[in-house]
């Protein structure tokens, strides 16, 4: 069997940055089994499977995988996904509609001309939260000091749109860098509150929202640490733009990833907060076709 497919850097303003998605086209064929083995092959951070849709009103029921594990929902694949489609065939048009565990993911193509750049996505779910560990343990787990994580804003919480994260606050870009996964007491959160992974991040107001810098650290996925999250970004949106006090804001996060990994990434988020409420928030970010190629399998 020979399927197509076209690796992408996402949320890239240049090639080699981002962070990349394997995109492997028309896959009705393969079972669960083989995409996870092809997924583990590809060795990043998430891969894509384009299938035909069970309702014929969308584009495509879209399966992601990283390499250990399906996962409900994705950022950057999705939006790697999209740009690889409309670079591949003709489409109906610039919205797109995925079917995928989470729910329906609508996402839009972003156009200079004839030319895609990228695409915008709105997470199928509201924010949802849950209660996570406590700061030492976290710290701890981090291999941070307490003093270094802020809970002004918010203790560790783990929040969802569709796919679950711990985030943590830290005191200073020094504090970002130095985080790292300390195994014995990761485990020891993971078992008692199910985290699987954290995002971290240093944040700086703006006007209409705020500006971060951020690492996401996954020690249980064969990747260990990811370039660019969309999905928790989109979270982190909809979780600040909650905590916001404001009771009606449209909230924007300028949001900068990647960079202790040598691949700087640029992701955009986006809340509607009206009467309290913030509706699924949307992310967006520039796409680069790096790789196209065949899978013999």
């Amino acid at each position: 069997m020979q399927l197509r497919y076209a690796v992408v850097d996402v949320f890239a303003e240049a090639p080699l940055q981002g962070n990349p998605a394997a995109i492997v086209f028309d896959a009705d064929a393969l079972d669960t089994a083989r995409m996870q083995s092809i997924a583990r092959e590809f060795n990043l951070s998430e891969t894509a499977f384009i299938l035909k849709p069970q309702d014929p009103a969308h584009i495509a029921h879209v399966r992601l995988f990283t390499p250990g594990s399906e996962v409900p929902f994705a950022g950057h694949p999705n939006i790697g996904a999209a740009f690889a489609l409309a670079n591949d065939r003709p489409l109906r048009g610039d919205d797109l509609v995925f079917e995928e565990k989470a729910g329906l993911v609508r996402l839009r193509l972003d156009r200079n001309g004839e030319r895609v750049l990228g695409a915008s996505l709105t997470a199928p779910q509201t924010v949802s939260t849950q209660e996570a560990p406590d700061v030492a343990a976290v710290a701890a787990a981090l291999s941070l000091q307490q003093t270094e994580i802020v809970a002004t804003t918010h203790q560790p919480i783990t929040a969802s749109v569709g796919l679950e994260f711990m985030f943590v606050e830290v005191r200073d870009v020094a504090a970002l860098g130095k985080a790292r996964s300390h195994l014995p007491a990761f485990d020891l959160i993971r078992d008692s509150h199910r985290i699987e992974g954290v995002h971290l991040y240093v944040k700086w107001p703006r006007e209409d929202g705020a500006r971060i810098q951020a690492r996401n650290l996954s020690p249980y996925d064969g990747i260990g640490e990811d370039p660019a999250t969309g999905s928790a970004t989109a979270s982190l949106t909809a979780l600040l733009a909650q905590l916001d006090p404001r009771t009606d804001c449209d909230f924007h996060l300028e949001a900068h990833q990647g960079i202790e990994m040598g691949r700087p990434s640029l992701l955009r988020g986006y809340a509607e907060k009206r009467n309290g409420q913030v509706a699924p928030p949307r992310i967006s970010g520039r796409c680069v076709s790096v790789m196209q190629g065949v899978l013999t399998i």
